[in-house]
């Protein structure tokens, strides 16, 4: 339980800073800057028993990361996402996870996309939320998904050596995303952010 919690303090930080170096000690009474990407070679938080669940399913958070790149061709900008390589099957996916006890929704979509992807940023507008059957274990998870336009990207983070990432367009996207409710999901990033659209009920996107 101490190393939760002293995780989940550090996520928060991580987080919740603008900037790249955080302080870490005194020396000599002098601050000492401590990147980042030196506070996150951690684990990631394994295991189920403080997960969330609601009418027999797994509650499950996660982020498509995204940014703009300007073209090299014009001037005009174009919207990049960010998709990781699974761990369990072939494919690429964007980062989520199980969302647990202690945390807010918006908690637990910035830390499975720290842990996972190994980038921070502003966490926007939810999606919407799924319901899927899982491929391995055939149970039903509901899936809650958040745009996230990426400020920061970390050169070491929690999965690193069982990950890998990639920044590919919206097409490369399509194809390579291996779950149809993430590629739903994307769908709504897409349309929302050619065209924005009025919030419906719970403050969702309700670009269709």
């Amino acid at each position: 339980m101490g190393l939760l919690l002293s995780k989940n303090i550090l996520v928060n930080l991580i987080c919740n800073s603008s900037n790249s170096p955080v302080f870490s000690k005194k020396n000599g009474g002098d601050f000492i800057p401590m990147q980042i990407e030196n506070m996150v070679s951690l684990v990631s938080r394994t295991g189920r028993q403080f997960q969330r669940y609601e009418e027999g399913c797994r509650q499950v958070v996660g982020c498509i990361p995204y940014r703009y790149r300007v073209k090299q061709t014009s001037s005009d900008e174009e919207l990049e996402v960010l998709v990781i390589s699974s761990q369990k099957g072939k494919g690429m996916l964007f980062p989520k996870g199980g969302w647990e006890m202690d945390e807010s929704i918006e908690e637990a979509a910035k830390r499975e996309t720290l842990e996972e992807a190994g980038v921070t940023g502003h966490l926007e507008t939810r999606l919407g939320s799924w319901r899927y059957k899982s491929k391995t274990q055939g149970t039903v998870h509901e899936g809650y998904m958040f745009p996230l336009l990426v400020q920061q990207q970390l050169e070491l983070w929690p999965e690193k050596s069982s990950r890998k990432r990639e920044w590919v367009t919206i097409s490369e996207a399509r194809e390579a995303c291996q779950n149809w409710w993430m590629k739903e999901a994307l769908e709504k990033l897409v349309c929302q952010k050619m065209q924005p659209q009025p919030k419906g009920e719970e403050g969702e996107a309700t670009c269709t």
